[in-house]
């Protein structure tokens, strides 16, 4: 979300060292506005939401009143011009109340961003500069920068925030980031959690986590880029089957679906990715933050290169597939969108995950990026199902025996299924 924020102001003429002098209470209000203005709630062109978090979810939990009424407009953020608040009335926050959709990404964007080790970096550096003086004196954005970092994800949030997620109950952040990623994904962090034993996010999760996530979603990719590799092939067996691919997204939406009913984990998901989002920002760029830690990269430099030099100025080494995972990051999360909301569950939708000179060129490529990442930075062989020596034999088995098992849907219709190779494709 604070990626959103900033793009909206840049566009105003303000760049990232200026939105990091905005007081934390005016981001904290912002927050509380982005969520009440519907967020995923009101995509053009959605008949559900695309991530689950539907009109009735977001105003259960918003504070009372309409974004222009009631608490909500006696808590208006200001956010217009950076530094300034004015409270007779504050004006309109910039993004907010324009009719058009201000989306948060998918709890994926969280997990891949957060997989980078960027919030165990980021922590230690805000307690070297709270706690004592170990880096070296900087610049007030710098300064500004560390206290709302502090004062956002490092202490509870303000009573009633739509993202006060700990509590007496669960009152460690970096445990209840990993409990949701757990829980909708079956997936943990590649890292260590520092300072904890065991694996207390896993405790009375009980039998809902998606533990097949991740085996459903690999053999997704892999069927979408053995579609790839037969996309112009005419002549001969086509193992290519937009039925079955569109099966495996139809799979993933309703284990997705299943861990959000009544609203569940849409606070989770929201405060997540807001606060992973707040670490990426500040690598993105070239600013007085990352110029203060001496971790410049250039303007040709990427997040990752910023994030290894904060990494070794406080003494710990971020994982060497750092850059794939902040551009899986923001694929990823796009594509689970489209997947939960059910866009490719029918064979003829499903084909624009692979399918060359379709109309929107934009899914495919997307998509083929996404498995190129993918096993760039999981080490999964993703693409040698689909490799073939030239006049080899054909694989025995380009098919799975069976779907992976999870929450199976209902088969789709076989009058739509695809011809599986039985004829040529015609382009």
């Amino acid at each position: 979300m604070f990626r959103t924020l900033a793009r909206l102001l840049a566009d105003s003429g303000f760049n990232t060292d200026e939105f990091f002098k905005i007081h934390p209470l005016q981001l904290s209000r912002w927050l509380e506005e982005a969520w009440a203005d519907g967020g995923q709630a009101d995509w053009p062109g959605f008949d559900t939401s695309p991530t689950g978090v539907t009109p009735q979810v977001v105003s259960r939990f918003q504070l009372p009143g309409e974004v222009n009424g009631g608490l909500l407009q006696a808590l208006r953020s200001g956010i217009n011009t950076p530094g300034e608040f004015s409270v007779s009335p504050p004006p309109s926050a910039v993004g907010i109340g324009t009719g058009l959709a201000l989306p948060w990404d998918h709890l994926i964007y969280a997990f891949l961003v957060e997989s980078t080790g960027v919030a165990e970096i980021l922590r230690e550096v805000v307690r070297r500069f709270v706690v004592g003086e170990s880096l070296e004196a900087v610049k007030d954005t710098t300064y500004s920068w560390v206290r709302s970092t502090e004062e956002l994800f490092f202490r509870d949030p303000p009573l009633f925030s739509i993202t006060g997620t700990t509590s007496a109950l669960r009152p460690d952040p970096l445990v209840n980031r990993r409990n949701a990623y757990w829980r909708m994904f079956g997936m943990d962090l590649p890292h260590a959690p520092p300072g904890i034993q065991g694996q207390p996010w896993k405790t009375d999760v009980g039998a809902s986590a998606n533990l097949r996530f991740g085996e459903v979603w690999i053999e997704l990719l892999r069927q979408v880029w053995l579609a790839f590799v037969n996309d112009s092939n005419s002549v001969g067996a086509n193992p290519t089957d937009a039925s079955y691919i569109g099966y495996l997204c139809q799979t993933l939406s309703e284990m997705m679906g299943m861990r959000r009913r009544a609203g569940m984990l849409a606070r989770e998901e929201f405060g997540h990715v807001v606060t992973m989002s707040w670490f990426h920002l500040l690598l993105e760029t070239e600013n007085e933050v990352v110029a203060d830690l001496q971790a410049g990269a250039g303007t040709a430099g990427n997040a990752a290169d910023r994030l290894a030099r904060i990494a070794q100025r406080v003494g710990i080494t971020p994982p060497r597939r750092a850059r794939e995972l902040f551009e899986l990051a923001d694929l990823v999360s796009l594509v689970l969108m489209f997947i939960e909301a059910g866009r490719f569950n029918e064979p003829k939708d499903a084909e624009l995950l692979f399918r060359s000179g379709s109309p929107d060129p934009l899914v495919r490529n997307t998509m083929n990026r996404v498995i190129d990442l993918w096993q760039s930075a999981t080490g999964e062989s993703i693409k040698e199902q689909g490799v073939r020596v030239a006049n080899g034999p054909i694989p025995s088995s380009p098919q799975p025996v069976r779907l992976p098992s999870a929450h199976l849907p209902t088969a789709p219709d076989g009058a739509k299924s695809s011809s599986n190779g039985a004829a040529p494709v015609q382009l």
